[in-house]
C-alpha cells in the first residue's frame, strides 16, 4: 500500500498528512484528525451520516471519498459549524424545533440541510425533501428536521438584526 503526502484543511486548519490510497475523507476525520463528530455508518454511501461540506458548502460523503482526491482542498465537517463560540444558524434551528433524536444521523443531517441552505436559503418543500432524501434518520422521519429548516432563515436573520442593534 503506497504512502501519500496531501495537505488538507479541515474547520479551517491545515494538516499535512501521509495517506494510504485506499482512505476516505471520513478514515482521515475521524482517525487522523482525531474530530469524532462525523459518523460512521454505512461505509457505502447509502445512509448520509457521514455527510459534510466542501469548500463551496456542497455535501459530499466523507466515507465514499478518497482522501487522495482532496490534496490541496478544504473541508467542513459539524465541528465546524460553530464560529466564535456561536453555533449556526441550523444547528441553532435543530435545537428551537426538537431536530434531534439519538444523534446518531444529526450530524450528516445538519450537514446536508446546511448545504441546502448554501444553495437555497429559503428552499422549498420539494428542495428540502431531495436534500433529505440521502440521509436517513430511524428516530424521526425528518419532520422535526423539515420544520428546523424552514425556520433556519428566521433563526439566521435574527440573529444578524441583533447583531447589528
Amino acid at each position: 500500500m503506497a504512502k501519500h503526502m496531501i495537505s488538507l484543511t479541515i474547520n479551517g486548519d491545515t494538516y499535512d498528512l501521509v495517506v494510504s490510497d485506499t482512505q476516505t475523507l471520513l478514515d482521515v476525520i475521524r482517525g487522523d484528525i482525531g474530530l469524532k463528530g462525523t459518523k460512521r455508518g454505512c461505509t457505502t454511501g447509502a445512509c448520509g451520516v457521514c455527510t459534510i461540506n466542501d469548500s463551496k458548502g456542497r455535501a459530499i460523503l466523507s466515507c465514499m471519498t478518497h482522501v487522495l482526491e482532496w490534496d490541496c482542498e478544504s473541508i467542513t465537517t459539524i465541528e465546524g459549524l460553530e464560529s466564535n463560540g456561536e453555533l449556526d444558524a441550523i444547528q441553532r434551528a435543530f435545537i428551537e424545533y426538537g431536530a434531534v433524536q439519538c444523534g446518531s444521523c444529526t450530524p450528516g443531517v445538519i450537514m446536508s440541510a446546511k448545504a441546502l441552505l448554501n444553495a437555497h436559503p429559503q428552499p422549498t418543500e420539494e428542495q428540502i425533501n431531495e436534500a433529505m432524501s440521502g440521509v436517513l434518520c430511524r428516530c424521526t422521519g425528518h419532520v422535526k428536521v423539515k420544520e428546523a429548516i424552514r425556520n433556519a432563515h428566521r433563526i439566521r436573520e435574527a440573529s444578524s438584526h441583533a447583531a447589528t442593534d
